[in-house]
């Protein structure tokens, strides 16, 4: 108990943030990995997205999404445009070096400046970025751009509370589950409970390690298959 601070009304107050100041916005610059290539989504990225989502033989993969997925050329057009175009959020398009394709989007957004809080969302992956080196290390590389390169404080996740996917996603990338805002949101016509997980810049250095050496290529086989997992090599390392 003699570590909690009091102040002059003897009132507990949290630990102090000495020098604390409001962080940049994220810039519109690309990011470069081993796997993955994440520029800022730009119209020239439609021809790439729209291929890569109607990989998918029906819509299962966007029931969680606000959007849903286009059904043309002409609406995929009009989808990355209006993302592009977005000035709340920062939309990128994320591409396999691999291929040199783009396969999939995310954003950072809810940006909070003046408290160090930004976070992850709007993912749509397509079928052939899903549960991929690609997937894992795009998380390691906004993760590593908000902590270390702009110096948030807190890094969140949010999703529907039904999206059993993306729940166990957030936990294997590492963050931490900290309940339910109940009735937070109405989308497509349905109500939505949504869990809030996230990483803290103490924490980030742990995981930092655990991504890299995951994400080492000698942590895979030469048919790709991964010799440990994440969760295992993060448990490991401690």
């Amino acid at each position: 108990m003699s570590d909690i601070r009091t102040n002059a009304f003897g009132q507990p107050i949290g630990p102090a943030v000495p020098d604390w100041q409001p962080r940049p916005a994220p810039p519109r610059t690309t990011i470069e990995g081993r796997y993955v290539r994440i520029e800022p989504l730009e119209v020239r990225h439609t021809p790439d997205l729209h291929a890569a989502y109607t990989e998918s033989p029906d819509d299962r993969d966007w029931t969680y999404l606000f959007d849903e997925r286009p059904a043309s050329l002409e609406e995929c057009v009009a989808y990355v445009t209006r993302l592009s175009q977005a000035t709340d959020l920062l939309h990128h398009a994320l591409l396999d070096r691999a291929t040199g394709r783009a396969v999939g989007t995310a954003a950072l957004m809810r940006i909070e400046r003046t408290h160090g809080v930004i976070e992850i969302g709007h993912i749509a992956y397509a079928p052939a970025l899903q549960k991929t080196r690609v997937a894992t290390e795009t998380v390691y590389l906004f993760m590593r751009r908000v902590f270390e390169e702009l110096g948030y404080r807190r890094f969140e996740w949010k999703c529907d509370s039904l999206n059993a996917p993306s729940r166990a996603a957030a936990i294997r990338y590492g963050f931490q589950f900290e309940g339910l805002f109940r009735q937070a949101v109405v989308y497509k016509g349905r109500s939505r409970d949504t869990a809030w997980f996230s990483v803290v810049d103490t924490e980030w250095p742990r995981l930092k390690k655990a991504f890299e050496a995951w994400l080492d290529p000698a942590n895979f086989t030469e048919a790709g298959r991964q010799r440990e997992s994440l969760v295992t090599v993060r448990e490991r390392l401690g």
